[in-house]
């Protein structure tokens, strides 16, 4: 997944004096943050209506009490005849946000990470140098994420105002007494300062720790599997295929591993994302203290299954978000990458070839 940067040795000599490694590494991280922060952005808002579905499904004993839960697709036409095609793209703005500035960390600093492993610590080369950048570049990304992520599943799960109104609100009133419910949000702006207003910080970074506990292990897991599969597909290419190189290109091999690294990671952790999800909601009849709480509650009074409630959707969601996501990123490094160290060193050639020229005009 990695894009690799040009070494001093491969440009040709007279310019090798004239170029600062350093600064063109930094310059090759700034890329991989803009090219990260768009693909990242682009998966979340073609998948955003997956991830609607799976936030319902898994909320859904928190905000209406019943213990009859719905199906995907009974989910999907609950959304559909309640509030249109609306209902299922509630909450993307800040959705498309978060994912902009954590694909952006990601990617950046899966690069920069990776180097700085390799370089002050060679003997965790391997996997668990891609396990620990995807990690690091997650957590950082969180900072944005996490409030992002909060206003987008609560506006999520109240889809339309007269669907959430029916649901929990009747006359600007609690439907049941004694619920700490909160208000209808029209938008992020107004999602963001009313969380703020009546809860403060900790409302915005509300499971602030269980997503750390779910996206740290998923982004380095992922990453990680990613690697791993480009290795192994590499080694099946030149040992059964080497004419293959010349039919799939990165954009391609992006699309199919990101896809299958994507997946397997979103299934392993769901029962993290699940416990997340709650304690970012917060229902009507079920409200929890903590990720311990979260965890006690979800296992006793729906076992094995509450743990794993929306793994369907969640891998439906993850194996195209990942493969548009790493698609995306292969693509714009192919063809733009190529195109700025291109212009960069025409640029250093042609002032390389005026400097020449006036030293010799001088002699």
């Amino acid at each position: 997944m990695a894009g690799r940067t040009p070494t001093s040795n491969e440009f040709p000599a007279p310019l090798s004096h004239m170029t600062n490694p350093t600064s063109g590494n930094q310059f090759f991280v700034w890329r991989e943050f803009l090219w990260g922060g768009i693909a990242g952005a682009f998966g979340e808002g073609m998948m955003h209506p997956v991830d609607t579905v799976k936030t319902r499904i898994q909320s859904q004993a928190i905000i209406s009490g019943s213990q009859n839960q719905k199906s995907i697709l009974q989910m999907v036409r609950a959304v559909w005849v309640a509030d249109g095609l609306r209902g299922f793209y509630r909450g993307v703005a800040p959705g498309v946000t978060g994912s902009l500035a954590t694909g952006a960390t990601y990617f950046g600093f899966i690069e920069s990470t990776k180097k700085w492993i390799e370089e002050s610590h060679p003997s965790l080369g391997g996997h668990w140098v891609h396990f620990i950048a995807g990690a690091v570049g997650d957590t950082l990304g969180s900072f944005v994420y996490v409030p992002c992520e909060v206003m987008k599943q609560r506006m999520q799960v109240q889809g339309t105002k007269k669907s959430w109104s029916s649901l929990v609100m009747k006359d600007n009133i609690p439907a049941k007494t004694g619920l700490h419910m909160y208000g209808y949000y029209t938008g992020m702006y107004q999602a963001g300062c009313s969380i703020w207003r009546e809860q403060g910080l900790s409302g915005l970074y509300a499971g602030y720790w269980s997503t750390i506990a779910r996206d740290v292990p998923f982004a380095g897991l992922m990453v990680m599997f990613y690697e791993a599969l480009k290795d192994l597909t590499e080694y099946g290419k030149q040992r059964w295929i080497p004419s293959l190189d010349g039919y799939v290109n990165n954009s391609m091999e992006g699309l199919v591993l990101g896809g299958l690294a994507g997946g397997f990671s979103a299934y392993l952790t769901t029962p993290l994302d699940v416990i997340k999800t709650r304690m970012q909601v917060q229902g009507s009849t079920v409200r929890y203290n903590g990720w311990l709480d979260a965890i006690h509650k979800i296992w006793k009074t729906e076992g094995v299954k509450g743990m794993f409630r929306g793994s369907i959707p969640r891998i439906t969601w993850y194996i195209p978000a990942s493969a548009l996501t790493f698609m995306a990123v292969e693509f714009l490094r192919d063809n733009f990458n190529e195109n700025l160290d291109s212009d960069d060193t025409h640029e250093i050639a042609s002032l390389s070839i005026e400097k020449k020229g006036s030293i010799q005009e001088v002699a």
